[in-house]
């Protein structure tokens, strides 16, 4: 039995694993059960040494003062706050009359809101309960296909998974030990990439089924004019106005940007795209107000009151995700000035109550506290692991794969995908990503890239019948049974799950494609990142060498055999720094860029 377990220690280890998991045990403490009970069991056969946990409080320790995963509880509060009070609701209502009168106009309006929530709320399960609750009674209301409708809101809400400021970029970011801002521009484009594909979707079946998309009708227009004009001109105009406003930015953008961060090179195109669009977000907003406050009469009520619900959230977005990707503001730091941004507009609207902030307060810390709990549970079970070379037999398991890195990618894919299904997505970063970062690392795959990837595929399984996340929240918001509609007064058929399940079968389809095409096209995740510094090998060498034929060290070894020199006080301090390996590394990194 000895003889066994030494031989199959790491297998056995993952069966322990799954008979945690599967008995119902929390992911957390399952964790830390297994790396604890088969730490002991090895060093009881003489597998591991008797100190094997000494070491594991520094790590816990160190989670602690992880100051990435601060980013979590301030991006959760500001999320939460803008949901409680009330953003999606208004978002809803007015985009929907923005785009209610043509075929498809409600559905459009659902994935805007929903690459909106994304973007704020940054949790699944928020977005399509907001969604479920305020956009599908007014679907059927309306004669919209079942499976359209619950497919839409569905897709919709998993936007969460994969657009910046997302929780899952920010866990994946510090599993694969990389920057948070250079995940956030590696998957801003494939997430909005995603939302023109599920556009271009309902604009098809608008167009080849008419029938299953119907217009609101015109009594559901509440922001007409007095004349009966919808105010869409109005609203084109002020649109126009802003764009033309962003439009000149972008042109000055780096002769504007660039002497305030001392950047010399040209600026991402991510980033003059967040700011063009922030500009043109002030722009129309200052003109809604000096509209209302000298009361001119210029705009219409439907573009007065799009200008007052979307722009401010558009605003706190792109501001953030703005000072991140200048490098102004760490993710920590942005996610600190969303949470501070969503309260005074909360404020602003007369809805930020005590209550509302103990609640939002109580929810960040409780997903915080899951976060940690998981994240000390998996570390402790990867010090057992890896002590008894799981990585290594981890890595055998793939290097057999035929096609290389693609082979690598689709299996894991295909793992994930499947994962996804039945564990949520901190259990997969916690558990499997620290498995399989090291061997996409040896096989030059780029982890931003794989992340990003990664992160698409989380989204996909959110969908997937029977057990996708997203198709549960759905259905425990929607009709389960026929009711009398409170405008119509029309008896409105129960939405059955079967038509849930229908309905995410072609955004699982639009989401795969999706992952494909990234996994083809690299390029759409990593040239939109920042420039990477590349050490010569060769350079550093021949910096050391020099400093050695000088008749110094640079590792110090002459400080070493003469403690009593290497401590004195009186010793000049710019012998020291021509003694420094630290300053040799980084004039051969300057050398070598040039």
């Amino acid at each position: 039995m000895v003889e066994f377990l030494t031989n199959n220690f790491v297998p056995v280890m993952f069966a322990g694993l799954l008979v945690f998991l599967l008995s119902g045990f929390p992911v957390a403490f399952g964790l830390a059960a297994t790396g604890l009970f088969f730490g002991f069991i090895g060093m009881e056969i003489g597998l591991f040494a008797d100190t094997l946990f000494q070491a594991l409080p520094l790590r816990v320790f160190g989670i602690m003062q992880n100051d990435t995963l601060l980013a979590i509880p301030f991006f959760t509060l500001m999320g939460i706050i803008l949901e409680r009070s009330g953003m999606a609701e208004d978002l809803l209502e007015t985009v929907g009359q923005v785009f209610g009168p043509v075929r498809g106009g409600l559905a459009v309006a659902v994935v805007l809101v929903g690459a909106l929530l994304a973007a704020t709320t940054g949790v699944v399960a928020a977005a399509v309960i907001s969604m479920g609750l305020i956009s599908l009674p007014i679907m059927l209301r309306y004669g919209y296909n079942r499976t359209i409708a619950t497919g839409t809101i569905t897709a919709s809400g998993t936007l969460a998974q994969a657009i910046p400021p997302s929780l899952v970029l920010i866990v994946l970011a510090d599993q694969l030990g990389r920057s948070v801002g250079d995940m956030y521009a590696g998957g801003l484009v494939p997430g909005l990439m995603l939302v023109g594909l599920y556009l271009l979707f309902i604009a098809a079946v608008a167009i080849f089924r008419p029938s299953w998309v119907p217009p609101l009708p015109p009594e559901a227009r509440i922001y007409n004019e007095p004349n009966g004009a919808s105010g869409h001109r109005s609203l084109l105009v002020l649109m126009a106005v802003a764009a033309v406003a962003g439009f000149a930015w972008a042109h000055n953008h780096e002769a504007l940007i660039n002497p305030l961060t001392g950047r010399e090179g040209a600026a991402p195109g991510d980033e003059v795209v967040i700011f063009s669009i922030a500009i043109a977000s002030f722009v129309a907003l200052g003109l809604a107000i000096l509209n209302r406050v000298v009361r001119l009469g210029l705009l219409s009520r439907l573009a007065e009151r799009v200008t007052f619900v979307l722009i401010p959230p558009l605003i706190l977005i792109f501001l953030v995700l703005g000072t991140i990707f200048l490098g102004i503001a760490t993710p920590t730091e942005g996610g600190a000035m969303g949470a501070v941004g969503a309260l005074i507009m909360a404020a602003s609207r007369g809805r930020l109550s005590l209550s509302l902030l103990k609640q939002a307060m109580e929810n960040a810390t409780k997903l915080t506290i899951f976060v940690m709990f998981i994240l000390i549970g998996s570390t402790v079970f990867s010090f057992t692991f890896n002590a008894a070379d799981g990585h290594v037999w981890v890595e055998h398991l793939f290097d057999k794969l035929p096609g290389g890195a693609l082979g690598f990618l689709i299996v894991v894919n295909l793992l994930v995908f499947i994962l996804g299904m039945f564990i949520d997505f901190f259990e997969i970063a916690f558990i499997v990503i620290p498995l399989l970062a090291p061997v996409a690392d040896k096989m030059g795959i780029d982890l931003i890239w794989f992340g990003v990837i990664i992160a698409m595929n989380l989204q996909t399984s959110f969908l997937t019948p029977p057990f996708g996340f997203a198709l549960f929240y759905l259905r425990s918001v929607a009709p389960r049974e026929d009711y009398t509609d409170r405008v119509t007064k029309q008896r409105i058929p129960a939405v059955t799950t079967a038509q849930i399940y229908k309905g995410s079968i072609a955004f699982i389809t639009l989401q795969l494609i999706m992952v494909a095409v990234i996994m083809a096209f690299p390029g759409l995740v990593v040239d939109h990142l920042g420039p990477k510094t590349k050490v010569d090998d060769a350079a550093v060498m021949e910096k050391l060498d020099q400093l050695g034929d000088n008749g110094a060290s640079p590792w110090g070894d002459e400080a070493q055999a003469n403690p009593d020199e290497a401590q004195d006080e009186s010793a000049p301090n710019e012998q020291v720094e021509e003694l420094d390996p630290i300053k040799a590394l980084e004039e051969a990194a300057k050398k070598a860029q040039q």
